[in-house]
């Protein structure tokens, strides 16, 4: 498997010019359950924003939604796999315990911080910063089709758009690598992107506009619009996500089961400042 994720990565930094290259195993890939915590504290807005027409046809998302202070997300063990459950602000090598440190360029700043009983990672960009945090992690989503996270953004890259190379820039980037689907492998395999966005309307879904990554491909679920320093928990269906994205290769069906994620923030493009927050990510059957 170190091979396999680490021609993902590979792939990653020739084609997507975003994530950089990788290798190797971590120990909490298959972590059941997560822990029940306590969201942080924020004033909730009454609904969750609207989304504009996609560039791609896609099915009716699960919408996101503000994340209530003080209300526990106690999901059944039974029914979730834990992606990101942090328990402590435990900093191994740059990076949480149990993920890897990949830095494209600038100084990397990734920290766990802990408000009431959430544990959360927050990154933060400068003009010349690309990096992120990656693990393994196999999910078949055919059976856990939802991919649930929290996240907040407190500043965003100016000007920071992904249909544009020039300014292809976001606060916060979660990627979930799928087994490739043809060779060779780093131009063939399919990752799915959630972004916060500056500037692409929310919604809005395609390829990335870098040369040879057009099986990198992105759903904006936040943008400018969103508020700042505000908590939202969102729930998305990757298996449909996966399935309107890629209905042009294979079917539009995963050949097997993630092969890893990563979370990811970069500035440098748009010579910008970037912060963003994330905590509670897991995979659920409902």
């Amino acid at each position: 498997m170190k091979k396999r994720w680490g021609v993902i990565c590979s792939w990653m930094i020739m084609a997507a010019l975003v994530l950089p290259g990788c290798g190797g195993k971590t120990d909490e890939a298959k972590a059941p359950g997560t822990a029940a915590v306590t969201a942080p504290s924020a004033a909730a807005p009454s609904q969750a924003p609207g989304t504009e027409a996609p560039a791609v046809q896609a099915p009716a998302p699960v919408p996101g939604k503000p994340a209530a202070a003080e209300v526990p997300v106690k999901p059944s063990d039974a029914g979730i796999i834990a992606v990101a459950r942090f328990t402590s602000g435990q900093i191994v090598n740059g990076a949480p315990a149990g993920w890897v440190l990949e830095s494209k360029s600038g100084t990397p700043f990734v920290r766990i911080e802990k408000n009431a009983n959430t544990f959360y990672l927050h990154l933060s960009s400068d003009g010349e910063s690309s990096f992120g945090v990656r693990k393994e992690i196999k999910v078949n989503i055919s059976e856990y089709p939802f991919l649930n996270w929290r996240w907040k953004v407190t500043r965003l890259p100016k000007g920071g758009d992904v249909r544009d190379t020039g300014t292809d820039d976001q606060a916060l980037q979660i990627y979930v690598a799928f087994p490739a689907t043809g060779w060779p492998e780093k131009l063939n395999t399919p990752v799915v992107g959630y972004i916060w966005d500056s500037e692409a309307p929310r919604g809005w879904m395609g390829s990335s506009p870098h040369t040879g990554a057009g099986m990198l491909r992105y759903v904006v679920v936040r943008n400018k619009t969103d508020r700042l320093g505000q908590w939202f928990a969102e729930k998305r269906n990757i298996y449909q996500d996966y399935r309107t994205l890629f209905k042009d290769v294979k079917g539009g069906q995963p050949l097997g089961p993630t092969q890893g994620i990563q979370f990811y923030i970069n500035s440098q493009h748009t010579q910008s400042a970037a912060e963003s927050y994330i905590c509670e990510v897991y995979f659920s059957k409902s």
